[in-house]
């Protein structure tokens, strides 16, 4: 990644998405960097937050022993969440779930498997559904309905926080409404599929509809699949988005790369479902809603390697699995090559090691390989996704159709590195400033340890910062030449962030040999850079 330091002309009036203030002042570009006018006294949101919505009652309800619901949060439970610098919580499973995906859930014999794993002591009243199996777009009452989340997310507004809740574009509950009101909306089969193959197709009053599906795995069976290519789904699920950004500040879409044109038309015969349309869905439709709200983000969660794709159609920011793979599988090197992609492109994705879909970042990396990972999330371009459950180093992957989660104990030393972590991250530095992937060069001849290192710097004005990542078992050095970044002729003092360490180091040296770095096996350096008066 090139150094972005090109003098460009002021373009007034960008908006960023996800990257704005709450109430949308104007953005400008200029040095290749995003930056806003601060009207309002607020902060950027980069740091989201998912939270599963039912659990998170139920434990609250638990805790305070009273029913508590949207409207009812106690405010410790939000302040606890402010305090780690959340900028946007994502409310996962707000809508209304279908009683046909309950039962199927319930009577799911490999879900039932999961159920008793995971809680000992489960009972049937503990499964609620999947939450990707929309009844209909309206906050189920159990959780406090419409009158609650409304209630709940001004007090958030109040602290700053951004709202996000789940759009399910590809498909919808056995039971929604809008297959009895509107067929021509979703795909539809025969009698006789649907007599061959049941697990495909099913049955829904005098009609054979096809349950949702992507092109790689057999069909979900709690779901009807959506028609990307009708014109009729297009306009509900445009007036549906449209009613889901009055209640909040964003989505984040299912499976977004299901409904482009390319992939649909993958999955389904163009003589089922149409004619490929001249514009793509998500052109339509995000165009359509930013039209009436322009401040409103979309989040796709994409594979495939289609971020890149769905950013030009419009999304403001796209799930950075890749990262997420190279992480979990691979060596410092693969990372350090996905970190050369140009800076535009990863300013709009969103990197995370865990959420509802993976499992927890604690059993999938170990303790100390999660907490580097988590360093790189803090501290690299885009938005950082963090999970409910995540600074406090649970390990349990809950299934989604549970609406109860067993206890489990807290790691006090996870949660204060990543108070630490989060506290450092919320600088401007790492949100207006200028980042530059750096170098590694080897300490000295036939030393090769300088290929578990990941570096790279920030620096807005006076404010500079490098950040060193040993992502290896085996203890590594290297030298980080810091060329361009206005070190020489000075003496600087290096404070690391994550041990309060203190080192002085000469300006020049730092420029032409390199600062020489020695790391232990997953560890790492956030250094603050100030100068020593001569």
């Amino acid at each position: 990644m090139v150094e972005q330091r090109t003098e460009n002309a002021w373009v007034p009036g960008s908006s960023p998405g996800l990257g704005t203030t709450k109430n949308a002042p104007t953005w400008y570009h200029v040095r290749g960097f995003m930056f806003s006018i601060k009207i309002f006294d607020e902060v950027i949101a980069v740091h989201i937050y998912e939270i599963n919505t039912w659990t998170w009652l139920n434990d609250l309800s638990r805790k305070e022993k009273r029913a508590i619901t949207l409207d009812s949060v106690p405010e410790d439970a939000l302040a606890s969440i402010q305090n780690m610098g959340i900028d946007a919580i994502w409310l996962m499973g707000v809508w209304e779930r279908s009683p046909k995906g309950r039962k199927i859930a319930l009577e799911h014999p490999d879900l039932q498997a999961e159920y008793r794993r995971v809680l000992p002591d489960f009972v049937p009243e503990d499964v609620v559904g999947s939450p990707y199996a929309v009844h209909r777009y309206e906050v189920d009452p159990h959780l406090g309905g419409r009158v609650g989340l409304i209630n709940l997310r001004q007090r958030l507004k109040k602290m700053g926080i951004q709202l996000i809740l789940d759009f399910v574009p590809n498909h919808v509950a056995l039971d929604h409404p809008w297959l009895m009101e509107f067929p021509d909306a979703f795909v539809q089969g025969t009698v006789a599929e649907q007599t061959f193959d049941p697990k495909s197709f099913f049955r829904a009053g005098q009609y054979i509809f096809a349950h949702g599906r992507d092109p790689y795995y057999p069909a979900w069976t709690d779901t009807a699949q959506a028609n990307a290519f009708s014109k009729t789904y297009r306009r509900l699920a445009t007036e549906t988005l449209l009613e889901i950004s009055s209640l909040c500040d964003g989505v984040r879409c299912d499976m977004a790369m299901l409904l482009t044109n390319e992939i649909f038309a993958k999955t389904w015969s163009l003589n089922r479902v149409g004619a490929i349309p001249s514009q793509e869905f998500w052109v339509e439709i995000i165009q359509a809603v930013k039209h009436v709200r322009p401040e409103f983000f979309f989040i796709a969660e994409v594979y495939w390697d289609m971020e890149f794709t769905l950013q030009q159609q419009g999304f403001d920011y796209c799930y950075d699995k890749r990262f997420y793979d190279r992480v979990v599988h691979d060596s410092a090197g693969s990372i350090n090559a996905h970190l050369q992609a140009e800076l535009s492109y990863q300013q709009k994705l969103v990197r995370f090691i865990e959420n509802h879909d993976e499992p927890r970042a604690i059993t999938t990396l170990g303790l100390e390989r999660s907490k580097m990972a988590a360093v790189l999330i803090a501290t690299l371009p885009g938005a950082k996704l963090w999970h409910e459950g995540q600074f406090q180093g649970h390990k349990i992957k809950l299934p989604v159709q549970l609406g109860r989660r067993p206890k489990e104990s807290s790691n006090a030393q996870l949660y204060a590195f990543y108070r630490k972590l989060l506290v450092e991250a919320q600088d401007s530095v790492y949100q207006l400033g200028a980042w530059v992937r750096r170098n590694v060069i080897p300490a000295w001849p036939g030393n090769e340890s300088n290929g578990n290192l990941i570096a790279y710097t920030w620096e807005q004005g006076n404010d500079r910062r490098l950040i060193v990542v040993n992502y290896s078992n085996t203890l590594s050095q290297g030298r980080v030449p810091i060329t361009n970044f206005g070190l020489e002729p000075i003496l600087w003092k290096l404070t690391d962030v994550l041990n309060n360490a203190v080192y002085e180091r000469e300006g020049h040296r730092m420029v032409t040999d390199g600062l020489y770095i020695e790391l232990e096996p997953f560890h790492a350096h956030i250094f603050h850079f100030e100068p020593i008066p001569s």
